[in-house]
């Protein structure tokens, strides 16, 4: 199994479940507490696909044929559906659909560690002193599906964000609260046994022992209820929002939701069979059914090691099938337009090749995809650099990607949060919608 460089596996990743969000068994009551979220004033959802590692921008959206071959590397530029625009060969299918997204290729920040950059890509703030990315939240600031949440709320039953196949560390609600963490899936939607856990009971239990667990639950309750009521008013909400954790159960648009099985085999197919696929299938089906944010945090793009050997065999193929069959698919279906896609890695990759044939960290430049939700597709922003080192036009950075991302779904970038003692905080730290784009 491949490491990242920092030593952690996907596999010590998907150990991180709902419960270790906040160090305490949770569960969904918390995650369907009712927000005060104001209406929206667009009806856009959000998939945000993570490329965990790190994607090598110079080898996939920003290729450099005409640079020394210690930068340029061994793929080759190919035309795509705008004409006048190039993309990795690798990636015909993507090429195929890129009059429904855009590139930013004038992308930067100015960190290059796995923890901070994560942090800064998921959140929009960079994480000041204290920050340790050892833990599980390491939230200092809200996630953007938290703050989804927070400020859109749930429509019908099914939760506000959800992520899938695992939540990132930086993934949590930070001072936001449990109300608004990530419904965790924490399992891998391409496997054959693939089930949610926590979520719809296996059909094996009918809904009288249902009703039999909620008379269990209340007989407890009814010892503390007085005492709790008294003494922890979130407390006592908790009981109401552990009724709609069982609603939740039976819900038939839940069930539905996160019933992939459901999907033709073709189009299942189409996708790709494999986690990356799968999810992007599944993120497609939940945003279909009402979630209003959804996470895929895919791994493993971190290329010291062999970068052109696993992104042509492994890496590429893999999202070449998931993001051309998204785009298309929210397209035929008519959810493009209230479906926001964004797909970035935390930074990019280094323009020089190392010793051991891969690329580096590299926070100075890289490129990040958007589309659907009112973005204009076949849009290239912003150029770099003979060797794609640096943006050569005025460059674009996380706080930048929030603003737009919150202006297209209907959030006032310029709005605020409130921390736990009542003081205000900015959704955005001082970015700007990128109106190319829109």
């Amino acid at each position: 199994m491949r490491t990242f460089c920092d030593g952690h596996t996907r596999r010590d990743a998907l150990r991180v479940g709902t419960a270790s969000l906040f160090g305490a068994s949770l569960g969904l009551p918390h995650l369907l507490a009712a927000s005060d979220a104001a209406k929206p004033k667009k009806d856009v959802s959000l998939i945000f696909v993570f490329l965990h590692g790190g994607q090598s921008h110079i080898d996939t959206f920003d290729l450099k044929p005409d640079a020394p071959a210690e930068i340029r590397g061994e793929f080759q530029p190919m035309q795509t559906k705008v004409p006048g625009l190039v993309m990795c060969d690798l990636l015909p299918k993507t090429a195929g659909q890129l009059d429904k997204f855009s590139l930013v290729r004038s992308f930067r920040h100015h960190n290059s560690d796995h923890g901070p950059a994560d942090h800064y890509i998921l959140t929009g703030f960079f994480p000041t002193a204290g920050f340790n990315p050892t833990l599980s939240p390491n939230n200092q600031k809200p996630s953007v599906g938290s703050v989804v949440s927070k400020k859109l709320g749930p429509k019908g039953s099914v939760p506000a964000y959800v992520a899938l196949p695992k939540v990132h560390p930086s993934g949590g609600s930070a001072y936001l609260g449990a109300a608004h963490a990530p419904f965790v899936i924490d399992a891998d939607p391409s496997a054959p046994t693939f089930s949610v856990p926590d979520l719809v009971p296996p059909a094996a239990i009918a809904s009288d022992r249902l009703d039999d667990r909620r008379k269990l639950l209340d007989s407890v309750d009814r010892f503390h209820r007085s005492a709790e009521a008294r003494a922890n008013t979130h407390a006592g909400a908790v009981a109401t929002f552990r009724d709609k954790a069982f609603d939740l159960m039976t819900s038939k648009q839940a069930k539905q939701a996160f019933d992939i099985a459901a999907e033709p085999e073709k189009l299942r197919d189409e996708y790709g069979r494999n986690t990356l696929g799968q999810s992007c299938l599944m993120a497609r089906r939940l945003v279909e059914g009402g979630v209003r944010c959804v996470t895929v945090d895919h791994s493993n793009w971190d290329t010291h090691d062999g970068n052109f050997a696993v992104l042509k065999n492994t890496l590429l193929p893999a999202y070449d099938s998931a993001v051309g069959a998204l785009f298309r698919d929210l397209a035929d279906r008519g959810l493009l337009d209230s479906t926001l896609v964004v797909v970035t890695g935390e930074f990019g990759r280094t323009p020089r090749i190392n010793k051991n044939a891969g690329r580096d960290h590299w926070g100075p430049c890289f490129t990040v995809l958007l589309g659907g939700g009112g973005i204009r597709g076949g849009v290239v922003v912003g150029k770099t650099d003979t060797r794609a080192e640096r943006p050569a036009t005025d460059p674009y950075g996380p706080e930048d990607l929030f603003a737009t991302m919150f202006a297209q779904m209907g959030i006032d970038p310029k709005g605020e949060l409130h921390m736990p003692d009542g003081r205000p905080t900015g959704l955005v730290n001082g970015g700007k919608v990128m109106t190319e784009l829109v």
